[in-house]
């Protein structure tokens, strides 16, 4: 009996030997199972990585048992050190190159745009319509959302800085706002230190004002200094604005989409046809180029200009004379 177990007990021990060599050889090189092709995978905070491999498993994404991964996770010594996110799965990974990415940390990226010209409002209410952003905040109100940077003194319009921004799945609505928020404080101080001399501004904020101001008049790059010259000029001089989308932004919910005379003769502290200097607020995400423009207007002596109906594009006038001859030309079709 004794001579047949030594016998026997070799060829047990090589058995497994050769069964251990091969299962880990398939483990390096069995391809994981995805068919989708935009397949993710999200590990939650708190996830051990035992409980990810029977996760994997559950979801037909494994083509081994849970203590596989969480074995040679131990083997490498790396089996604490995943990171929780969503992370993009491809039909040739295998699971250790699976942990290399749980360890990395090469989670997704989603991408949001805020737009250059649009609210601060309409802002906030595209972050708490986008399911993608975990919803913390208790109040999607403008004020309220300005309690978040102890800033309840200015009004909120122009604060978050127009940009494509990456996130991971995790990220709240809180945290986008505020890396909104910062990135356009940052810009604006740093433009601000590079202004040109002799501006009316006492503030930065007011440069934000007529940055937004500046933003709503074009959208072509090249005006923007020259757009700025006028308004500036017109500062300089004692003159009113006179800039039709601050008289909009001041209509609120009652502007249908076109402007009356009766609209701009009615006062408001937007309307810049009745009231001297800058308004009271931004009234639009105002661009890093619009910023810019604000502080380095272009030199130039015009102080009028209308728009031409071709490509967003503006003529530009010295006199009032000229400006009114522009305006038939352009807006009233008469030469």
């Amino acid at each position: 009996m004794r001579l047949i177990l030594k016998l026997i007990l070799p060829v047990i021990l090589i058995a497994i030997c050769v069964f251990t060599f091969n299962e880990y050889q398939r483990f390096l090189t069995t391809p994981i199972k995805v068919e989708q092709p935009n397949k993710t995978f999200t590990i939650k905070s708190g996830t051990n990585l035992q409980q990810v491999g029977r996760q994997l498993g559950e979801q037909g994404i494994s083509p081994f048992p849970a203590e596989y991964l969480y074995w040679y996770g131990r083997y490498q010594q790396s089996a604490h050190r995943i990171k929780a996110g969503e992370y993009k799965l491809t039909p040739e990974q295998t699971l250790p190159e699976l942990l290399t990415l749980f360890i990395k940390g090469d989670v997704v990226q989603h991408s949001f745009t805020i737009i250059e010209g649009m609210t601060s409002q309409q802002l906030i209410t595209a972050i708490a319509s986008d399911d993608r952003f975990v919803k913390t905040l208790d109040s999607y109100d403008l004020k309220a959302i300005m309690q978040l940077f102890d800033d309840n003194e200015r009004h909120g319009e122009g604060e978050f800085a127009p940009e494509t921004y990456y996130f991971s799945a995790d990220t709240t609505d809180k945290a986008i706002l505020i890396r909104a928020y910062q990135l356009m404080q940052n810009t604006l101080a740093e433009a601000w230190e590079n202004k040109a001399d002799n501006l009316p501004y006492k503030t930065p904020y007011e440069a934000l004002i007529m940055a937004s101001i500046i933003e709503k008049e074009s959208g072509i790059a090249e005006e923007r200094p020259e757009i700025a010259g006028v308004f500036i000029r017109r500062l300089q001089k004692g003159m009113r604005l006179q800039t039709d989308p601050t008289v909009i932004y001041g209509m609120g919910d009652k502007y249908k989409g076109n402007i009356r005379r009766n609209d701009l003769r009615r006062d408001t502290v937007y309307n810049t046809y009745t009231r001297y200097g800058l308004p009271p607020s931004p009234i639009a995400l105002p661009s890093k180029a619009a910023i810019h423009a604000a502080l380095n207007p272009a030199a130039g002596t015009s102080l009028y200009f209308v728009a031409t109906g071709h490509e967003g594009r503006h003529v530009f006038s010295n006199t009032l004379v000229e400006h009114n001859k522009a305006v038939r030309q352009y807006q009233l079709k008469k030469r």
